[in-house]
């Protein structure tokens, strides 16, 4: 069994087997939560194999099963589904225990222009950096998506995302090479900024935080149409 898999069952199965937990009952929320993680992953599937086929980034075979599909490793295909799960039933299991754990909406949409706006700005100066240019861009559109619609997601998430940064930093932490001889996957420094906490880009978490939220506001829509 490849490192790689053993990471994703570890992040996953512990939310799944919690999903049954009578206070939580996250397994009624499945009819929300699954078309949303497919929907999300199909769309940051599409760019992460266009990215592999440009040498942006890449994956150590040492680590993997060597199955594949669509030109990726099944892990990374797996790893779309596994961590949103397991990072969305963290979200919710916070808000079940610590319901108040939330800033008020006029903070929220503040927050999220200047997140925008940031991102914008980031974007627009590093073009020439794909990976970068990628993910800032997404994020904003992201977050504009959010003040379209509305949605009152981020009133929570933006501290339930602190939390679920825990797990995310030993994850990703491990695949991007802290605690093990070589990276799991290897990223082109010409392709973003090269700055690095520990062995994780930057860019990584506006990654985490683009697809999680993008989750979160179809699941809200989703839930608002039953």
């Amino acid at each position: 069994m490849s490192l790689y898999f053993l990471l994703l069952l570890a992040s996953g199965g512990i939310p799944v087997l919690l999903s049954f937990d009578k206070r939580l009952r996250f397994y009624k929320q499945w009819k929300y939560v699954m078309p949303s993680i497919f929907i999300v992953a199909g769309l940051y599937i599409v760019f992460d194999v266009w990215f592999t086929k440009q040498g942006h980034w890449g994956f150590n075979s040492q680590y993997l099963s060597g199955i594949n599909l669509f030109g990726l490793p099944l892990e990374e295909c797996l790893f779309f589904v596994i961590i949103p799960y397991a990072s969305i039933f963290l979200h919710e299991s916070v808000l079940e225990y610590f319901p108040q754990l939330k800033i008020n909406k006029k903070t929220s949409i503040v927050l999220v222009l200047i997140l925008a706006v940031v991102s914008l700005i980031i974007a627009i100066m590093n073009t020439d950096r794909a990976y970068t240019f990628y993910i800032l861009m997404k994020t904003a559109t992201v977050l504009l998506l959010v003040l379209m619609t509305r949605s009152e997601v981020l009133c929570s998430f933006f501290i339930t995302f602190l939390v679920i940064l825990i797990p995310f930093m030993i994850v990703n932490g491990i695949l991007t090479g802290s605690f093990i001889e070589n990276e799991v996957v290897w990223y082109n420094n010409n392709e973003n900024l090269g700055l690095r906490f520990f062995t994780i880009p930057v860019e990584d978490f506006a990654y985490a935080f683009s697809m999680l939220l993008f989750n979160l506001l179809i699941i809200e829509k989703l839930k608002n149409l039953y």
